[in-house]
């Protein structure tokens, strides 16, 4: 029995992606470690959901997606016993909730506040449950410098003690006057201005 070549060809064609050439396209194309590819690739489910997410926030935040996908979202499906397909959060209200992390709207701890939110359907079914989850709870992520200014400062005021032992040499001091900004702002102040406005003013 002789087949024609352009039958072959469009059986092909009508064919899903295979698990290993999808896993080799997710590290050559999106950058994923063979070990995040593999995960992400367990089911052609799990795969369908994590380009789903990539193709509303674009391929450089491939990694950033996979993270949530892997960690995140299917630690706590495993934990209630279900499947990707049974998921609270789609991937349009995942991706909304990631590019608020992009845009520096939250921090990754304001992020795991808006994740449960999500997974609980406090947001509701909309695309946009994370922006209404983030203004309903207050969860926006404050950068504006001046406001983390007096919060570093009143902090600075208050624990001379640890202030004297980080300029004695203790580098965990420093740490510890993070960890009281942050508890200070309610885990809103952006880290990273926190971090450089400390050592401006600690000198």
């Amino acid at each position: 029995m002789r087949i024609e070549q352009h039958t072959v060809d469009s059986i092909r064609a009508a064919m899903p992606e295979l698990p290993v050439a999808r896993r080799a396209r997710f590290e050559a194309a999106l950058g994923l470690s063979e070990y995040d590819a593999r995960i992400l690739t367990g089911s052609r489910q799990i795969a369908d959901y994590f380009e789903a997410v990539v193709a509303e926030i674009g391929q450089a935040d491939a990694k950033m997606a996979g993270n949530w996908v892997m960690g995140d979202l299917l630690g706590a499906l495993n934990k209630d016993d279900k499947e990707i397909t049974d998921s609270p959060i789609s991937a349009k209200q995942l991706a909304g909730m990631l590019a608020r992390i992009k845009d520096d709207t939250l921090s990754g701890k304001l992020a795991k506040k808006v994740f449960s939110a999500l997974y609980e359907r406090e947001g509701g079914d909309a695309d946009d449950a994370a922006d209404k989850i983030i203004e309903e709870k207050g969860l926006k992520q404050e950068t504006d410098t001046g406001a983390i200014k007096a919060i570093v400062e009143e902090v600075i005021a208050k624990n001379a003690a640890m202030v004297e032992e980080y300029r004695g040499g203790k580098e965990k001091a420093f740490n510890g006057l993070v960890g009281q900004v942050m508890k200070a702002s309610r885990g809103s102040a952006n880290p990273q201005q926190v971090n450089q406005i400390l050592k401006e003013l600690l000198g």
